[in-house]
């Protein structure tokens, strides 16, 4: 192990323990190893908010084409089209305009109602008992059903979607991401694209089955039936896991702070910067990865060399108390400014609104029912993935 600074510290995006509890060594990494490098996975990485805000502001020294994370970077292999979040302009650009027609304002401000509904659904036959599991019950169900929706899957298939999904993060603990040149094919979307064929609704899939654009060759065509089965992976994919993340967080979170919580349940309208702060508090996707095109690039006196993987740890940025004072305490009433949780530039995460209204529903439903409850620790178990931290299960006593 060697790092960039004469300072021990030791970050591994793969270490059980680091993970679940980064931050100390967040907290090491900014003040001792602002440009760090892990030559076990041969990465570097910086910490620091301003580091972090503007790498993701810069898509020409920082792509995306190659991957987001280590274990695709490194493979380097040919992503198919239609993978927005790990393209570069101008094919990035193109893309990520038909994709943009799944969260217009219209279209998610319509879910509002279903999705509050469908909370309701869950949550009420829970009242009475003593003992629930927040991610089981609420959120390993809630975002795939709200991505449904748009996309056209039926109820009855979404379980399998969003298994599908999960199963490609997975890792074994301490251990790389397994990757293939199919790691993005879309294929189990294949039945739904020809059903929808046949029987138009008022959802995506309809619409980028028939929707005409310009590419990057300047020809007008639709989509090939590989691309519009990759966009739907994508979308399954984006719309489930981290939203699952961020429910699980906010009951952990509000858990752990029942003074703040008891302020929630007297007043509702503190709800959405609530979310805002689990959000910047427990990013659920603490890092995001970029292959750097040029050479002799320098960053805090560290050269950085073309071809290298840069991590910009998000969850080091969103506690970095340059940006955010006494970071590492969780405040609901925190008026610091937007966090980099969904990212920034370009790869702006255009479900962020989606986000942020799941996760206010579901915790407006909640604190109808359970205004308070307990985290069963014993029972709680961290997902294991190297891409995103969360909970996989998170049971909890109620009162």
């Amino acid at each position: 192990m060697s790092t960039t600074s004469s300072s021990d510290v030791y970050y591994d995006t793969y270490d059980v323990a680091i993970n679940a509890d980064p931050y100390p060594v967040y907290r090491r990494l900014r003040e001792e190893a602002p440009v760090y490098y892990n030559d076990t996975h041969d990465f570097f990485a910086v910490s620091h908010f301003a580091d972090v805000e503007k790498g993701l502001l810069d898509a020409q020294t920082y792509i995306s084409g190659k991957g987001g994370i280590i274990e695709l970077i490194k493979a380097d292999i040919e992503m198919p089209p239609g993978v927005i979040i790990f393209e570069d302009p101008p094919t990035h650009t193109i893309h990520r305009r038909l994709l943009s027609r799944a969260f217009t304002p219209r279209r998610v401000a319509e879910l509002e109602p279903k999705i509050r509904e469908f909370c309701a659904t869950s949550l009420d036959p829970l009242r009475g008992t003593d003992h629930f599991d927040f991610i089981a019950d609420l959120g390993a169900r809630m975002p795939m059903q709200v991505i449904s929706m748009l996309l056209g899957i039926p109820e009855s298939d979404q379980e399998a979607v969003r298994d599908h999904v999960d199963a490609k993060l997975r890792t074994e603990a301490g251990e790389p991401m397994q990757v293939s040149e199919n790691f993005v094919t879309g294929a189990m979307f294949a039945d739904y694209v020809d059903w929808r064929a046949e029987h138009p609704s008022d959802d995506i899939m309809t619409e980028l089955l028939h929707v005409e654009f310009t590419d990057e060759t300047d020809t007008v065509r639709k989509l090939t039936r590989n691309e519009l089965l990759t966009y739907l992976e994508v979308l399954a994919g984006a719309g489930n896991e981290t939203t699952t993340r961020l429910i699980g967080w906010t009951a952990k979170v509000l858990a752990d702070h029942p003074d703040q919580r008891a302020e929630l349940v007297a007043d509702r309208a503190m709800i959405p910067n609530a979310i805002e702060e689990v959000l910047r508090y427990e990013s659920p996707a603490p890092h995001v990865g970029r292959c750097v095109a040029k050479g002799d690039l320098v960053v805090h006196g560290t050269e950085i060399p073309a071809g290298s993987v840069m991590l910009f740890l998000l969850g080091s940025a969103n506690r970095d108390n340059r940006r955010f004072p006494n970071g590492d305490s969780f405040d609901i009433h925190r008026n610091d400014g937007r966090h980099l949780t969904f990212g920034n530039g370009i790869h702006l995460c255009m479900g962020a609104a989606l986000a942020r209204m799941e996760g206010v529903i579901a915790l407006e439903e909640i604190l109808t029912r359970f205004p308070e409850w307990d985290v069963d620790m014993d029972n709680a178990k961290l997902s294991p993935t190297s891409t995103v931290r969360g909970w996989e299960t998170l049971p909890v006593f109620t009162k």
